[in-house]
């Protein structure tokens, strides 16, 4: 997941140099039946990893960090700091968010995609070797800069958009900052088209599939990223170790990066995200298998999401607060226990350690030393919740699907946000909300999907209300988005998702075999 809306200094080329994309996933749990800019080095198309800021989640997702250059943002922030004479403040940090306010002209549209790739033969996951020369081929057939950790290939960047690996071989594209729908639809078929040109030689394929349908944890690859190395370690302190490696190798999400105006913009944009983001999971549930049964949940990736580290996680209460902004964010953030630091071209594990603390120059592990904005962003990259705020909003709660699906999110979001009049409708929707709703939804919807009760009906009956309200914004942007809606207005009509199906074919067609689920996902 990597992109900046509305900049161009997230991907591929900027006044400081190209992308080195890094990126990990947060952990979750199994239960019930159901320092300085980074500087890059180039060799020919290669771009090796150094110190770097980080840009968008993750998706995390995965939830994700993304290594880029320094911003302009990060530039005069960092400026203001030394014009003072004194180390980064507080009202830095606010700052720096604050900073991603653009004018509606700017506006873009960032997507992000991890799928799952298997070998055609057998239908087990890739090797990390036969990841290493889908890339390379994808480097020499395509014109991309390899990105490299060591001597091993571990990304791509071109035109602003990077391909990426998740802890398990996960394979993303992060697209582009682009102007419409019709544009991230383009961007994906021409990703889709080149990964599998290379695959075919390869005898690799990949499934749009929000987790690992078949395989065990013990079957997946290893990607040899220093920074996957630190999760790991931190996995046993917080939960069930398998189950926090489940989440970071089994799963795949789909997410999609918006802007903002203003604070109150912002915050509009955030209330309605995370209100509405378990509506989203409902509309895109596709994940209802566990090593090659069902697994009990219409979406297992969110299940597992939801019960990742209580510190990096929920529903954020707090920003229906009226006093929420950018300054009570920060706020939240610096809360939040410390993970890893990035220093002499390595991360260090200080999890638990208090940023605050590192402010104040009282980080056990670099006594004295104070941290800069690079350090922040990184930080910034390790809170989970299913719409996270940095200089955009990111929109973190669908499992990956099809591609008429992965057309369908952008649509689905830019028209509840982009547009004026369906944003203002959807905040009168979840006005009388309340948190206690909210968090209900988070809880029942992996297991209920768009059938789960909620207040006189269901969910389905407020999805159909709200999929109008995004026809009608895609409509006045008179740009003829509202096609991709499709699939999305016939889950709301009949109820049935992705999961409901692939469950029915198992039961009906497939013979009590995951094994057919792979080609009817392909991509």
């Amino acid at each position: 997941m990597a992109f900046a809306p509305g900049t161009v200094t997230a991907f591929g080329k900027n006044a400081m140099g190209s992308i080195v994309h890094m990126r990990w996933h947060r952990a979750g749990s199994r239960g019930g039946a159901n320092g300085s800019g980074r500087v890059s080095f180039r060799d020919r198309n290669v771009v090796r990893s150094a110190p770097a800021w980080t840009s968008w989640r993750p998706h995390e997702g995965r939830h994700t960090s993304h290594i880029v250059a320094s911003s302009p943002a990060v530039e005069e922030a960092a400026a203001k700091a030394a014009a003072r004479g004194k180390d980064l403040t507080k009202e830095d940090l606010v700052d720096f968010l604050r900073s991603g306010c653009k004018p509606k002209s700017e506006w873009r549209i960032g997507t992000e995609h991890e799928k799952l790739g298997f070998q055609l033969d057998t239908l087990k996951r890739m090797t990390f070797d036969q990841i290493s020369k889908l890339l390379d081929g994808m480097a020499s057939r395509f014109g991309y800069e390899r990105v490299m950790e060591g001597e091993n290939i571990i990304g791509l960047s071109k035109d602003g958009a990077s391909v990426s690996l998740e802890p398990g071989g996960q394979f993303e594209l992060s697209g582009a900052p682009l102007k419409d729908v019709h544009a991230c639809q383009r961007e994906l078929d021409t990703h889709l088209e080149q990964v599998n040109i290379i695959g075919k030689e390869l005898g690799l394929r990949f499934a749009g599939i929000g987790y690992e349908p078949k395989w065990p944890l013990s079957e997946r690859p290893n990607v040899p990223k220093a920074r996957y190395q630190v999760i790991k370690d931190y996995f046993p302190k917080i939960v069930i170790t398998e189950v926090g490696f489940e989440t970071m190798y089994q799963t795949c999400t789909a997410q999609v990066n918006l802007d903002f105006d203003s604070e109150q913009d912002m915050i509009n944009k955030l209330r309605v995200g995370l209100s509405l983001q378990p509506l989203a999971t409902a509309l895109f549930a596709n994940s209802p298998f566990w090593e090659g049964k069902p697994a009990g949940y219409k979406t297992y990736r969110s299940f597992l999401w939801s019960q990742f580290d209580d510190d990096r996680t929920g529903e954020l209460p707090f920003v229906f607060d009226d006093d929420f902004g950018f300054e009570k964010y920060t706020e939240y953030a610096l809360n939040v226990p410390m993970l890893m630091v990035h220093r002499n071209d390595n991360w260090r594990d200080v999890s638990g350690a208090s940023f605050k603390n590192f402010m104040a120059g009282k980080l056990e592990a670099y006594p004295g030393e104070k941290p800069s904005l690079n350090d922040w962003m990184n930080h910034l990259g390790t809170m989970y919740p299913e719409v996270r705020l940095k200089k955009y909003l990111e929109m973190r709660g669908a499992d990956c699907c099809p591609k008429d699906f992965l057309n369908a999110l952008p649509a689905f979001w830019v028209g509840l946000l982009y547009d004026e009049q369906s944003l203002k409708n959807c905040l009168d929707i979840i006005r009388d909300w309340s948190n206690d709703d909210r968090g209900f939804l988070r809880k029942e919807v992996p297991n209920q999907g768009i059938l789960t009760p909620f207040r006189e009906g269901t969910l389905q009956d407020v999805a159909k209300d709200v999929l109008k309200l995004a026809k009608d914004g895609l409509a006045r942007r008179g740009l003829q988005e509202g096609k991709f809606l499709a699939p999305l207005e016939e889950v709301a009509t009949t109820g049935v998702t992705l999961a409901e199906r692939m469950l029915k074919l198992y039961e009906e067609e497939w013979d009590g075999r995951v094994d057919p689920i792979f080609n009817e996902l392909r991509l």
